[in-house]
Order: structure tokens, then C-alpha cells, then sequence
């Protein structure tokens, strides 16, 4: 489809799920992308570690593409860039912090060259064709959290990207309600559409503010008279980092840092005017011969990745830093669902040790960067937009925020799906076509589809194991030896050899029925005889390879 004279909106990602943000305003004839992320795969995928959007349908309009805006440097809307903005063949557009993660990403993948970045300062705006984009700095749990104001000839967007209201934010100026309100006027013309968050709909409360969370660990962090205290958190939340440097400073801790992507995020932060006060760090050598109790440790691993500096020091395996009974560990960070049993892992590792541990149960020692329910609806009563566009969340929580803009008096909701084209204007909403989409994996170097027969052929391995029968066959046509079985991952350990026997037993016999006459046919006869036996013995049937050599 090509955008005429209309608005058109269309996710590629971010829209029924929480992550991989791509989202594309169609007008005129040319588009614009807003963020370009990717996800953690789920054990369905094995093997894989990331997951990509599918951007067929861009890629195939690309010389109409204009460019892509990046609204913040979360791994779920910036985190593609490094595999997929390079065919794509268009600049990028990113205030200073997140085009500091950005360049860091093409560095490391030999692209900085080829991809051109475009850094606009906070508040700048961006012109493409039809469309005119200003940054509007909102609360967030990384520096630079923007949403993006875009003036089209239909109508003004309101596009929030990751937001939350904060009365005490420690990095950063948000924009202000009177503000708000004046970019929801438009001088009088008002605004077409909000097109927001819906992460924390369920929540009756606000999300709450840092000043709040620097309180809870400054409270937490000077109870302790003895042991070390280790503090977990996501690596991006610069906003969080600067909490716990002011708390080590509070309370005379030397701060230790342990993890790359932590000290990754510092240096850019550093580097574009942020953090500029934060302490130094001891290293870990000192770290090691240091009182337990002047200590302040910064690791890497909320979510219980078996790599991380946390999952390392909870195992023993990391090479500097140890902790002992009686020493703290604090989760200053949200579990996010489907990652329980691989926290649960670390956790119980720290336990089994005598570590306490403290999450934000226990103590205010997070907070969360997405709107709740009192904060999407002040947004909503400063930009009084015609239509609500709810997006990134699953679609219990897309479904809920439609609810809810239509609660506070918004005239028009439309729920969007991945692949749906969404025409805003003119007229009422309404969804045109369905698009191609869909999901890539990263599996090592190479990038597949999710759905493909490489990640299919996967799962049925893990599920089942693998059997291989090898066929040698004389120049008479006939077996030169008996048929060899190799079964790997299929649960007959207990007698394999009884097992085997019998898969052999079922190929020679099929042999003997149908010969070399039609070797295909004797392929395919041989995989049902040899996979009836394992379903016999296991109640499974395992992929099955069959090899014919001729003498």
C-alpha cells in the first residue's frame, strides 16, 4: 500500500506485546518510523537469545521512507538498529544520549559508515516531507525519554513513547503540565491523536517518583552497620545509577562497578552531560581486600541472566568479587514475567549462602518508568486528543487503556494489531489493510524467521531428540552390513541397546520390502518404520534422517 492523501498509522512491532517498538505515519505518499527495537526470545525459540522485527513491508517501500526517529535508547526501541537500519538505507534521528548508545551499537557492528545519525538536541525538531517532529522531554527511567509532537497536513500526533510523571526527577527536565496542555491546543486546532503507552494501565496508582526511591535506599543503605551492599538494576536506568551515586556518597561507601553494559551506560552519560557528578569507582581488586562494610556494589543481572555479574557472584564464578553471610543484595528493579525461574535461580544461590535480599516488596527501592491509571488520565486531560491510539502492551492492556480514554471523554478509540494499517484522517478511524509482519530471530550471525523450518526443525529436536539410520548398500542392491541407528536426545537410556535393536530390525526389514527401486519411497518408508518403533517405545516420534551409501 502506498499513503495517498490520508494519515496512515502501522505497527511493526510493540503493538500485543510489551517490546520491539516500530511504528510508521504514512502521509502523502511517504513514511516516517518511529523507533526501531527488538526483544528477548522466550523458550520457544532455543537457541536464540534476540528477537527482531520483520520489516518486509518498509523494506519493500524503502525509497519512500524518510527516516527514522528514535524516541529513547531502551534495547526495545533502539535495540534492531545495529542489524536491520543499514539495508533499510535511511538517516536516524536521535537526541544526544540515545545517539550515544546508537553510535556505540554501529561501532561494535563496523557500520558507522554506512548508517547515517543525526544528533538533534532535546527540544529540536526534525522536518521529513510531510511531517514535522519535535522532541518533548518526558519522565523516564533512562535520560532523554521523549515523546514526539508530529504536525502532519491532517493533524497534529501525539506520540508519547515511554513516559511517567515525576514530581522529583533526579535527571533531566520534563515537561511541564502547562506545557503539555498548550501542545494538546495546538493554538486552537487541537490534537488528531494520542498514540501512548499502555504498560501500567492496571495500575490504580501513580508510578512514583525517583526522589522517592534515592529515600528508600538512602533509609536501607544506612541500617546496614556491617556487610556489603550489592545493588541490582537495569543497566539503561542512568536515572537509577545516579540515585545509587548519591547514596554512596551519602552514607561514605566506595562504590563498585561490575558489569560492561553498566559501564558502557556511565561513559555515554558522561559524555553527554549527564552523571558529571558521579563517584568514582574502586575497582575490583581493591574491592576484594576492602572493609565489607564501606562497600556499595553496582551489578548487572535483575533478570536472572546466567552471564550476568549477579547470576556469577550468587554461583561463585566471578573472579573478584565474593559475598558472605550477613552481606545485602537489593533488587532496585521490576521482575518482568516469564524471567521468575531464572531470578528465582540467583536468588535461591544468594540464599543457600546466607545473603539477605530485598526487593521492592520489601523496601521502596523502585520505581517504575510507565504510566498507572492517574497519570494516563492527566495526560489525557492536557492533550484532549479526537482519537486514542493505545500501543506497547499485550492487548489485555491495550484493551484496558482504550476503556480508559474513553472513560475520560476521548470521542474515538482504535486498538491496532501489528501489520494494521490505521487510516487517522479523514474521517473516523479505521483500519484499511493488513500488512506483512512478523518476527526474525538472531541465531548467532545469522537472521531467520521465527517461524521458519530452521527454528521449527529446532523445536522438534529439543522435544523429541534426533534418530539417523544409515543404509549401506552393495553394487548388487543388496544390504552390506546390518542398519546402523544413532538415536541423540531420545529418552530410551535405560536400554537403549534393546531400543536400537529394534529400530535396526524395522529399517532392514522395510529394505528388504521395497529395495533401491525407488529410493525416495524407501527413504520415506524407512523414517515411518523407524519413528513407529520410537513412538512405541517412548510415546514419541523424533525427526527421523535416513542415509543411503552405495559401495
Amino acid at each position: 500500500m502506498k499513503p495517498g492523501e490520508e494519515l496512515i498509522f502501522l505497527p511493526l512491532g510493540g503493538s500485543g506485546e510489551i517490546g520491539m517498538n516500530v511504528n510508521l505515519y504514512g502521509c502523502q505518499g511517504k513514511w516516517i518510523m518511529c523507533d526501531l527495537g527488538m526483544t528477548f526470545a522466550d523458550p520457544s525459540l532455543p537457541g536464540v537469545e534476540l528477537v527482531l522485527p520483520d520489516l518486509r513491508f518498509i523494506e519493500e517501500r524503502r525509497d519512500d521512507l524518510l527516516g527514522v526517529i528514535l524516541t529513547h535508547g531502551h534495547e526495545d526501541h533502539i535495540g534492531a538498529i545495529p542489524y536491520l537500519a543499514a539495508e533499510l538505507g535511511v538517516p536516524l534521528y536521535a537526541t544526544p544520549f540515545t545517539a550515544g548508545l546508537i553510535r556505540r551499537k554501529l561501532e561494535d557492528e563496523g557500520l558507522s559508515s554506512e548508517v547515517k545519525l543525526h544528533v538533534i538536541p532535546m527540544g529540536g525538531e526534525v522536518e521529513l516531507g510531510p511531517f514535522k517532529a519535535r522532541f518533548v522531554a518526558l519522565a523516564h527511567s533512562i535520560p532523554e525519554g521523549n515523546a514526539l509532537v508530529i504536525d502532519t497536513p491532517y493533524g497534529r500526533l501525539f506520540h508519547t513513547g515511554d513516559w511517567k510523571l515525576d514530581d522529583r526527577p533526579l535527571l533531566g527536565d520534563p515537561a511541564s503540565a502547562a506545557e503539555l496542555t498548550a501542545i494538546g491546543a495546538n493554538g486552537g486546532k487541537g490534537t488528531l491523536a494520542l498514540i501512548g503507552d499502555s504498560t501500567n494501565v492496571f495500575n490504580a496508582e501513580a508510578s512514583g517518583s525517583e526522589g522517592d526511591v534515592f529515600d528508600g535506599l538512602m533509609k536501607l543503605v544506612k541500617s546496614r552497620t556491617r556487610g556489603r551492599v550489592v545493588v541490582t538494576t537495569f543497566a539503561s536506568n542512568a536515572t537509577r545509577l545516579h540515585t545509587i551515586g548519591e547514596v554512596a556518597k551519602a552514607t561514605g561507601r566506595k562504590l563498585v562497578i561490575a558489569g560492561r553494559s553498566l559501564e558502557r551506560i556511565i561513559q555515554v552519560a558522561k559524555a553527554t552531560g549527564y552523571l558529571t557528578d558521579f563517584p568514582d569507582s574502586i575497582s575490583w581488586e581493591a574491592a576484594a581486600t576492602a572493609r565489607p562494610e564501606t562497600l556499595l556494589i553496582v551489578v548487572t543481572g535483575t533478570q536472572g541472566e546466567p552471564q550476568a555479574a549477579l547470576a556469577r557472584i550468587a554461583d561463585g564464578s566471578h573472579p573478584s568479587i565474593r559475598l558472605e553471610a550477613g552481606d545485602l543484595v537489593v533488587y532496585s528493579s521490576k521482575q518482568i514475567p516469564g524471567n521468575e525461574l531464572a531470578i528465582g535461580r540467583v536468588q535461591n544461590a544468594l540464599a543457600a549462602r546466607g545473603i539477605e535480599i530485598i526487593g521492592d516488596r520489601q523496601a521502596h527501592v523502585h520505581v517504575s518508568g510507565h504510566p498507572g491509571r492517574p497519570e494516563l488520565e492527566a495526560m489525557y486531560g492536557w492533550i484532549r486528543p479526537q482519537i486514542a491510539v493505545p500501543v506497547h502492551g499485550e492487548r489485555r492492556h491495550m484493551e484496558e487503556h482504550a476503556r480508559l480514554a474513553r472513560s475520560v471523554g476521548v470521542p474515538e478509540a482504535i486498538v491496532p494489531v501489528n501489520g494494521a494499517a490505521i487510516r487517522l484522517a479523514p474521517g473516523k478511524p479505521k483500519v484499511l489493510s493488513h500488512e506483512v509482519h512478523g518476527r526474525l530471530v538472531l541465531d548467532g550471525d545469522v537472521i531467520l524467521p521465527a517461524d521458519g523450518a530452521t527454528m521449527a526443525m529446532r523445536r522438534k529436536l529439543g522435544y523429541a531428540g534426533l534418530i539417523v539410520v544409515t543404509l549401506v548398500v552393495d553394487k548388487r542392491g543388496q544390504l552390506a552390513a546390518e542398519p546402523r541407528v544413532i538415536a541423540r536426545g531420545v529418552p530410551v537410556e535405560e536400554d537403549e541397546e534393546s531400543f536400537l535393536a529394534d529400530a535396526c530390525d524395522a529399517a532392514a526389514e522395510t529394505f528388504g520390502k521395497i529395495g533401491l527401486k525407488d529410493k525416495r519411497r524407501l527413504e520415506d518408508e524407512v523414517k515411518v518404520a523407524v519413528r513407529r518403533v520410537a513412538r512405541q517405545w517412548t510415546g514419541k516420534k523424533p525427526p527421523t534422517e535416513v542415509q543411503l551409501i552405495s559401495l
